[in-house]
């Protein structure tokens, strides 16, 4: 089988799932240049990687050059399938000119979130060209295949295959844990839910005064966060993109992985701190109960509720058997549900499910 992996974002994603796909099957990478750097090498040396330059949206021209190239050597490749990652403004499109190749999508975030202006770059109308596009498409939970389903796409398209892990896992461990430190990592935008979390910060430090949180991110304005916060010096803050390097000494510095969020589909850092052993403590907003289990790899609260979020935060800090054995958990499931392989087997079933489907139409 032979497979155009095709990508404009998720660079560690697409990078770590084309080279699980490797052992199944023949794959062709199309991933920016910019996306694929940080993560090389990782990429497996049977992935037939064609990087490529996404020019600026404010380039039209440029962009429609950029389609037109990758459309050619994606006809070139010959594939049996195109695997797309969520679309793109200007791919979309062209996904008319390759109707001969079926199409699988994944949709990582059916709809913008709160707050979220990068993925409104793409009009809800033009990401839906590749969704109803799409003879099969992958969700990572139920809770987004009900999102999928009420968008007009039909159950026997839809695949749930969950979010693979991030990281080094700690592979090669370089610092010591902070036994009282808390990480909030990734994009900083409303629906992330950060400041409840600075909220909770008072609650937690008159229980315990050394803790600290960490925050590790960039994307809105910092400076309305500042304002709320309490005690400043109790922030570590990293207001900055994080590099790829410096992502593993962040996990492995954290005791516990604060995950807020107000609104979500699923979330990426959950199963990146699984794989660092690190307990999570997370909001139960849209699909993320789906990925933690209550009491063995972390907690659940409710959204908005700082007493909850601070009260579970502080339980996992006063006992560090309990945040072993859950971290323990974490990762144990990170290896059954989120590893490279696990996440190539199950991508690759739905490719052939995809394949068989197609040839009996």
């Amino acid at each position: 089988m032979r497979i155009a992996f095709v990508s404009f974002g998720f660079g560690e994603y697409s990078i770590r799932l084309a080279s699980g796909l490797a052992e199944h099957a023949e794959v062709g990478l199309w991933l920016t240049d910019r996306q694929a750097a940080p993560h090389l090498r990782r990429l497996h040396p049977g992935v037939d990687f064609r990087p490529f330059h996404r020019p600026r949206m404010r380039h039209p021209f440029r962009q429609l050059g950029a389609i037109n190239k990758l459309r050619s050597e994606i006809a070139q490749f010959e594939p049996d399938l195109i695997h797309l990652q969520q679309g793109y403004l200007w791919f979309n499109p062209a996904l008319a000119l390759l109707r001969q190749y079926p199409l699988v999508v994944t949709i990582h975030d059916p709809t913008p979130h709160l707050g979220d202006r990068p993925t409104r770059k793409t009009p809800q109308f033009i990401a839906d060209i590749a969704y109803r596009r799409a003879d099969g498409v992958i969700v990572h939970n139920d809770q987004v295949a009900n999102i999928v389903a009420d968008r007009g796409i039909s159950a026997e398209r839809i695949h749930v295959v969950p979010h693979l892990t991030l990281g080094d896992g700690g592979e090669s461990p370089s610092v010591d844990e902070d036994g009282n430190l808390i990480l909030f990592f990734g994009r900083i935008w409303p629906y992330k839910g950060l400041e409840y979390l600075i909220r909770a910060e008072p609650l937690i430090t008159a229980e315990i005064p050394d803790a600290r949180i960490l925050i590790a991110g960039t994307g809105e304005d910092f400076g309305r966060y500042r304002q709320m916060m309490v005690h400043p010096e109790r922030f570590e803050i990293l207001n900055e993109f994080i590099p790829f390097e410096r992502t593993s000494e962040l996990f492995q510095r954290a005791s516990v992985v604060a995950i807020p969020y107000v609104d979500a589909t699923q979330s990426g850092v959950i199963p990146t701190a699984y794989g660092f052993a690190k307990p999570v403590v997370s909001t139960t907003a849209g699909g993320l109960p789906a990925q933690v289990d209550d009491g063995e790899t972390g907690y659940l609260v409710p959204p908005r509720d700082e007493d909850a979020l601070a009260s579970a935060i502080i339980r996992l800090l006063k006992d560090p058997d309990l945040r072993a054995r859950l971290g323990a958990n974490g990762r144990e499931k990170a290896r059954a549900e989120y590893s490279e392989g696990a996440v190539a087997a199950k991508t690759f079933a739905v490719y052939q499910a995809v394949l068989a489907a197609h040839g009996a139409n």
